[in-house]
């Protein structure tokens, strides 16, 4: 079969494939199985072959690529204008089919399996973070139920307060609520141990990656942010310009200008919202420890900070960091401290 584009609307078990020929026309729209879908693209000769950026599509991407197609990942909110009526399936592949046909569309760079192993990573430590803070929050919850309550917050504070609760026997505490602390504390212990692995593993990729070690010497981007970085976005050639990395991340003002009057908000919040995370409390870590530098950098984000406030500083330098990060991933370079 013979085809210029072909559609495919993801799914996990049922996959819908619209495919149009070199004038446009509609030569092929059915309904495929998980496992017909390779048998079905070997019969095809190589052609253009687009796919939402959606779960398993990167995978999909690299099985087809092996095939020899040429595949093209495009956003969600990028195909949604070009649905014709109502949502379901052949609708969705043909608006796909139709959006990756535009000269202007935007594709998302297809990440090999070692970058989804490296998110898979930061996704899996970033969940155990919360279950730990949502477990250091009970804690304090119950306790203070029997009046045992302390100002810190944290995971060190909550495990002084339950060793002092499970010491000191004339705090009012029933034996029944002693065993559930002791439960809690070694929860509270195997989370931490958890935590601490991921950190390890983390630390020694960033030790043996050449350009994790060229981040991590830019101010506020540690082992942790540099491995998120590396995992996301590789040699961050897909971006055209240090400023269109930094609005992938959200960290640049939001637009609503119009009739020649340019109106600036706050920042987009667009794009990856765990990256942007540690951008911006890498930034707030680096405010901190620059007050008493006078390199150029510093006295930089210091006016910035005396002239708006401190949140405001922290973004504009985490927006900084970002350009700064495009240019060295992307030019192969080594920050310059100015």
């Amino acid at each position: 079969m013979k085809l210029k584009r072909i559609g495919v609307d993801l799914a996990k078990q049922v996959f819908q494939v619209h495919g149009v020929d070199s004038h446009e026309q509609v030569k092929c729209r059915k309904q495929l199985k998980r496992a017909q879908m390779l048998d079905f693209f070997r019969q095809v000769e190589p052609c253009l072959v687009a796919m939402e950026a959606c779960g398993g599509s990167h995978y999909w991407a690299r099985e087809l690529i092996k095939l020899g197609h040429q595949v093209r990942l495009i956003a969600p909110q990028f195909v949604k204008p070009y649905v014709k009526s109502g949502k379901n399936d052949a609708n969705d592949a043909e608006a796909i089919c139709e959006a990756a046909s535009r000269p202007t569309m935007r594709f998302v760079p297809i990440k090999t399996a070692e970058q989804q192993a490296g998110q898979s990573l930061h996704r899996i430590r970033s969940r155990l973070i919360r279950a730990r803070t949502a477990l250091v929050n009970e804690i304090r919850g119950l306790l203070g139920e029997f009046g045992l309550v302390i100002a810190q917050r944290g995971g060190a504070a909550a495990h002084r307060l339950l060793q002092q609760s499970l010491e000191t026997p004339d705090n009012g505490l029933p034996g029944k609520m002693r065993e559930l602390l002791k439960e809690l504390q070694d929860e509270l212990f195997a989370h931490d141990a958890r935590l601490s692995r991921f950190d390890q593993v983390l630390q020694q990729q960033a030790r043996s990656d050449e350009r994790c070690q060229r981040l991590m010497k830019v101010e506020g981007i540690g082992p942790i942010s540099a491995t998120a970085i590396v995992a996301a976005v590789g040699d961050a050639k897909q971006f055209s310009s240090a400023r269109q990395f930094a609005a992938w991340l959200g960290l640049v003002p939001s637009q609503h200008s119009s009739g020649g009057k340019n109106q600036l908000g706050s920042i987009s919040k667009k794009g990856d919202t765990y990256l942007r995370t540690l951008f911006i409390h890498g930034a707030r870590s680096a405010l901190r420890a620059c007050k008493d530098k006078t390199d150029r950098r510093s006295v930089w984000v210091q006016q910035v900070q005396c002239r708006r406030n401190t949140n405001i500083a922290t973004v504009a330098l985490a927006n900084k960091n970002a350009r700064i990060i495009w240019a060295i991933l992307s030019k192969g370079e080594s920050y310059q401290p100015c």
